[in-house]
């Protein structure tokens, strides 16, 4: 099974249509950390800020996706997506991997988490990165609308059987990339 990551879009259209067009139309299943339609009091308006474009966009996927609830996403938002909003987590579950994803913005996880789930992905930061920590791998697709890494490259993430990889999706490039074994 092949995972799309995706976070903090932030309402932008044409970060979602460049990060679903290039890379996530070609995965199983889209995992959205949080953030979908509005672009918070911190942040500027991203570019083709047009969130009630995006909600039209993401009820007419035909393809399974996870929401989960950020900072930014309000109850109103449930009443326009026609998709579960999670919050303030979701659990997936496959043969090798145990997953628990969650927007970030409250840092503190259960107790419980590190031990039952082999991966932990968020988002929030808008920084991409991979890192492994006592066999579970933490995972951040950074965000393709509004980047707060150095270069302010947008990012998304595919979560692959053997390999995570974080990508520019600007440029075409992998940013980051790890080779995993889910048990």
């Amino acid at each position: 099974m092949k995972i799309g990551v995706i976070s903090d879009t932030h309402g932008s259209v044409s970060a979602w249509e460049k990060a679903y067009s290039k890379y996530l139309v070609h995965t199983d299943l889209i995992i959205h950390c949080g953030d979908l339609l509005y672009h918070g009091p911190r942040n500027p308006l991203p570019n083709e800020y047009k969130p009630n474009e995006l909600c039209a966009r993401f009820n007419a996927l035909k393809k399974p996706i996870v929401f989960v609830r950020g900072n930014c996403d309000a109850e109103v938002d449930q009443m326009v997506l026609d998709h579960p909003l999670e919050s303030p987590y979701a659990h997936l579950f496959t043969d090798r991997r145990r997953i628990l994803v969650h927007h970030g913005h409250k840092t503190e996880l259960p107790a419980k988490a590190t031990v039952n789930y082999n991966l932990i992905i968020s988002g929030h930061t808008h920084l991409p990165g991979i890192k492994k920590e006592n066999g579970v791998i933490r995972l951040n697709p950074g965000s393709p609308s509004l980047p707060k890494n150095d270069t302010k490259t947008p990012t998304i993430a595919i979560v692959e059987e053997n390999a995570i990889t974080i990508w520019n999706i600007d440029a075409g490039v992998e940013m980051q990339r790890v080779e995993v074994e889910f048990k």
